[in-house]
């Protein structure tokens, strides 16, 4: 049963991998480092975020350990829609890595992530899925945001 509940949020995250590269594939490079207001995100740096914070997780969850600088995650980066569409090429690949390797004994150890309370391995990959998820919609509306302020020039 429990490696059914891994597939089954493991599919979840490809499912976002997908919808991600959907974006990013309808997107031109300007759009992906607009920022719609002030104390807001481009769109690379969400997706590079989005992908970091997976990465970690899903290591914790395969009980190998991660170094992480989240910090640089939200400095835009200069690479274009290439470079992102390669980022989410590889998280499908460490995915699909890690994913087999996590365990039913797994989901329910205790694991710490940095500057947080311990928790089970499950809670980490279902938050993380639902931080994923949030962090898709970020994409979509400033893309949708970016469509619509070209469209009052």
């Amino acid at each position: 049963m429990a490696n059914g509940i891994v597939e089954t949020i493991a599919d979840g995250y490809r499912a976002v991998h997908q919808q991600l590269r959907d974006q990013l594939a309808s997107a031109e490079d300007a759009a992906l480092a607009w920022v719609p207001a002030a104390e807001t995100n481009p769109v690379s740096v969400l997706v590079v975020h989005t992908l970091g914070s997976e990465a970690e997780v899903w290591r914790l969850a395969a009980a190998i350990p991660a170094s992480r600088d989240r910090a640089a995650e939200f400095v835009p980066q200069a690479g274009g829609k290439q470079d992102l569409l390669a980022r989410v090429a590889a998280a499908d690949a460490l995915l699909a890595e890690l994913a087999p390797k996590v365990t039913p004994q797994d989901l329910d150890a205790v694991r710490e992530r940095p500057d947080r309370s311990p928790h089970t391995v499950l809670h980490w990959l279902v938050t993380n899925y639902g931080h994923a998820r949030e962090h898709l919609a970020h994409v979509e509306l400033t893309l949708q945001l970016y469509r619509a302020a070209l469209a009052e020039v």
